[in-house]
């Protein structure tokens, strides 16, 4: 009898913590390929130099005149409130005018911001072609530079990419959901 009313709390307490388990809502599972891209200071960054790590990635170029503007503006105030709320996200950037987009042009870019660079990587170190491959076939987002144009076409989505290098969900950059974005991190921070 004993057995019994142990093995039905075991079994009860089960199914209470598997329905207290949090879940992403909406969420992708896109792997991202290897990579190993140049930073702001110049210092390689990999995929597994983030690996461990929960991270909030966007496509972005120093450049623009229109959506990394706010986008930028959006990020580094995300920045600032997952670090008020003690949640240890990395921001990653890629540009998509790597041409221009030196290290020290996107170092200079970021600080305009008031980006904390010490949790922050801004990637570049690639040919326009391989950004533009690289950002569709993983982040399923356009990076083209038109031929004689100045501008770059690419998509404003935010990803969050869990400890594994997967992107499990996007978001709107230039409009985002801060509180989902961060109650999302908050939850793959916690998956071990």
């Amino acid at each position: 009898m004993l057995k019994t009313k142990w093995f039905a709390l075991i079994i009860i307490s089960s199914l209470f913590l598997v329905g207290c388990s949090q879940q992403l809502e909406d969420s992708v599972s896109w792997e991202i390929e290897d990579f190993t891209f140049t930073n702001q200071n110049n210092e390689d960054v990999s995929l597994s130099d983030l690996e461990g790590e929960v991270w909030l990635a966007d496509f972005v170029f120093t450049n623009c005149t229109t959506v990394c503007l706010p986008m930028m503006a959006n990020m580094t105030e995300l920045q600032e409130q997952m670090k008020q709320e003690g949640l240890d996200v990395r921001i990653v950037s890629f540009s998509v005018d790597p041409a221009v987009d030196s290290p020290e042009v996107l170092k200079s870019y970021a600080e305009n911001y008031g980006a904390d660079l010490s949790s922050w990587d801004l990637l570049t170190g690639y040919s326009p072609e391989k950004i533009d491959e690289f950002a569709m076939e993983n982040f399923k987002s356009l990076a083209r530079k038109p031929e004689n144009e100045d501008q770059v076409a690419h998509g404003t989505s935010f990803y969050l990419v869990d400890r594994e290098g997967v992107i499990r969900k996007d978001y709107d950059g230039i409009n985002p959901p801060a509180d989902e974005i961060m109650s999302d991190a908050e939850i793959l921070l916690a998956e071990e």
